[in-house]
């Protein structure tokens, strides 16, 4: 299950969660300026279970936010965390207890919105730079997810998860 309704994204200031996170979805929150989850919302990246590689911006902000040794460890293993350690992994702001997260959304956006436009928009430009600077990760990762896709793994992998069921991936690889 995708975050549906319960993913926000306001003028590219502020996301919040409160469901499972992930594929796309995970990535809006986390690519958020400002990102707020309930402490009880699921982030997951699942790429390496269908049989592609993580092609998207998982590759970029994870190890930045949170360090290469956390970010290898949740991407080759696909396992699941709550909001409340994505928030100790530096991956979002802040997480919140369920009640909170709107009101405190709210709150921080219409801060946000007080700020001087111009200042507000050179000062993301600038930190947005680090992520500019990864553009050749972004592009190999991408690659090689659609490559993945096209491949006997990720035939299978695609094949398992609409069958619900574990897949078989083939011993052989082309790479």
């Amino acid at each position: 299950m995708l975050c549906g309704r319960s993913f926000l994204q306001l003028n590219d200031i502020r996301a919040r969660a409160e469901c499972l996170v992930a594929g796309s979805c995970k990535d809006h929150v986390i690519l958020a300026d400002i990102s707020i989850a309930s402490k009880d919302a699921r982030f997951s990246d699942g790429h390496l279970k269908i049989g592609v590689a993580a092609g998207d911006h998982a590759t970029i902000i994870w190890p930045l936010l949170c360090g290469m040794a956390k970010a290898k460890y949740y991407l080759l293993t696909a396992e699941s965390f709550t909001g409340e350690e994505a928030k100790r992994m530096n991956l979002i702001s802040l997480a919140l207890d369920d009640t909170e997260v709107e009101h405190r959304s709210v709150e921080i956006a219409s801060r946000l919105a007080e700020n001087a436009p111009g200042a507000t928009r050179w000062t993301k430009y600038a930190l947005n730079n680090w992520l500019r600077q990864a553009g050749p990760i972004f592009d190999a990762s991408l690659a090689m997810e659609f490559i993945g896709m096209a491949s006997p793994e990720g035939k299978e992998g695609m094949d398992a998860f609409l069958q619900k069921r574990s897949p078989r991936f083939p011993d052989d690889t082309a790479f």
